[in-house]
């Protein structure tokens, strides 16, 4: 098996980057969405892949997911996609655009150890909340459970590619006003990097 695991930051997969073995290619595309769907679409266009593996850290909307536990997004959004109307939102499905703004893992892969995490719902933003009326908003329009800055592209990517797919992500800090101090950054890269190589090893 052909696997293409793809991070954002070096930083984030530091741990394991020397313990991934021959048939792992590591992609390291660069923070935001445009960086990522097109490094990924390049990866998954000009080499055969079984497998694709998004990791990295979130933030967390959801309280009752402790910071530095693994999660699996298996939904995930452009939460930004669409038109302001004074305080309101137009999705692109209000506007009667076509756009795809939503994707679904409707079939993860089939493995043993990313079936041991918790499955969440996503956004993807290009600019992380920390304001408490934006923080309110959002979760009231899309109920996200965590919040990242590249998972609907890598996912995207992968449909589009047909390439099985999994985006796991291990929680840094909350969705709050700005607070590194309560970020729990090392622990989230340590536990993020432990369960990646279980599922390496799963598949």
């Amino acid at each position: 098996m052909r696997i293409l695991l793809v991070t954002a930051t070096a930083m984030e997969v530091a741990p394991i980057a020397s313990s991934l073995g021959s048939r792992v290619d590591l992609l390291t595309t660069g923070i935001g969405m445009v960086a990522t769907a097109v490094a990924c679409a390049r990866a998954l266009t000009t080499t055969s892949y079984d497998l694709a593996i998004d990791v990295g850290v979130c933030g967390a909307f959801d309280r009752d997911l402790p910071l530095g536990s693994v999660v699996h997004v298996t939904e995930d959004r452009i939460a930004e996609l669409g038109a302001e109307d004074g305080d309101g939102f137009l999705t692109m499905a209000d506007l009667q655009l076509p756009a795809e703004e939503r994707f679904i893992n409707g079939a993860p892969p089939a493995n043993a150890a990313l079936a041991m995490l918790p499955t969440v719902r996503g956004i993807t933003v290009n600019t992380v909340h920390g304001n408490t009326r934006s923080i309110d908003a959002i979760a009231a329009r899309c109920r996200p459970q965590v919040e990242t800055m590249e998972g609907a592209a890598f996912m995207s990517a992968c449909l589009a590619a047909g390439v099985p797919f999994a985006q796991v992500r291990a929680v840094s800090n909350f969705v709050e006003r700005r607070n590194r101090d309560a970020w729990r950054m090392a622990d989230a890269i340590a536990n993020l990097g432990a369960a990646t190589l279980r599922i390496l090893d799963a598949a």
